[in-house]
């Protein structure tokens, strides 16, 4: 696994919430609060998963947007091939 190199605006939640999701496949925000050992509500995981979705690197499978999975930008910044901090626009925290 090459380095990873995120933007400002990301926080380690981040990248364990797109770690899940490449693990598991998909994932809600209820199973990500379960699941991570960073003390993070499932309103928490829900906010991040908004902004990680508006970013690009995460998708809804539903309308809902219950349920998230991966984004093929997604799989490249986990594998590091993708450099967040100059190829991920900053979402707007007011559209999500």
């Amino acid at each position: 696994m090459s380095d990873r190199r995120s933007a400002p605006w990301m926080c380690p939640l981040d990248e364990r919430i797109m770690e899940i999701l490449d693990r598991e496949g998909w994932s809600t925000p209820r199973l990500i609060e379960d699941v991570t050992t960073m003390n993070a509500s499932e309103d928490r995981s829900r906010e991040r998963l908004k902004l990680l979705s508006e970013a690009g690197l995460v998708a809804p499978i539903y309308e809902d947007a219950s349920m998230y999975e991966l984004t093929g930008e997604g799989q490249r910044y986990l594998a590091g091939d993708l450099d967040a901090a100059k190829h991920v626009e900053r979402p707007n925290p007011h559209a999500v």
